[in-house]
């Protein structure tokens, strides 16, 4: 699909193939949802979707996850009206912070951390990242902000992934993805039938 293209019908999860697959090998995560953000109605239309089941939340905050967290957790706190944080990965932040150790999805020892001057108890966050494979490195997300005293309301990615931690993550919090019922086994089986097609 075009990247620029909107299509008449622009039902939930359109967007999805614009996603590109992975053409550089195993080392890399299986396929790149960022082409997506590159069109502007979808990127609205992912926001709109990932925000519905949050209608009726009392959010104070937006926290997106290093990096690509970053991109849609910014444009969801836009949508939303409210401010976004940055959870980082070690290292990155010059002033006093709290981190939280975990194993991401390529089975390396990482830290997520964040700024003390901003979270406090009672502050009502909604945890945003681009994917969540094996959900370490959201369940770190969420023990950091659960840490310093803020609530969750919940959890929003582009996908969740039916693994253990995926499945943890879908027990024990509110969450939304743009994930049709119809593709998830797709999703799971790392394949999209719509890469058949796809123009490198």
């Amino acid at each position: 699909m075009d990247v620029f293209a909107v299509p008449g019908d622009r039902h939930k999860g359109w967007y999805l193939s614009l996603m590109a697959p992975n053409t550089k090998g195993p080392e890399f995560a299986w396929l790149d949802p960022s082409r997506l953000y590159c069109n502007s109605q979808a990127l609205a239309d992912c926001t709109k979707d990932l925000l519905s089941p949050f209608q009726s939340d009392n959010i104070d905050l937006v926290a997106g996850i290093d990096a690509m967290g970053f991109i849609l957790g910014a444009s969801v706190a836009t949508t939303l009206g409210k401010g976004f944080l940055a959870l980082r990965k070690a290292g990155h932040l010059c002033v006093a912070t709290q981190g939280q150790n975990y194993t991401d999805y390529t089975g390396r020892e990482k830290t997520v951390e964040v700024r003390l001057d901003v979270l406090r108890p009672g502050t009502r966050v909604l945890l945003v990242d681009q994917w969540i494979e094996t959900g370490g490195t959201m369940k770190a997300a969420i023990q950091l902000v659960e840490k310093l005293g803020a609530t969750v309301v919940g959890v929003a990615a582009v996908a969740i992934e039916n693994t253990e931690g995926g499945r943890w993550i879908k027990e024990n919090y509110k969450f939304s993805h743009c994930i049709p019922e119809e593709l998830q086994s797709q999703i799971d089986g790392k394949y999209l039938d719509g890469f058949k097609s796809f123009n490198n």
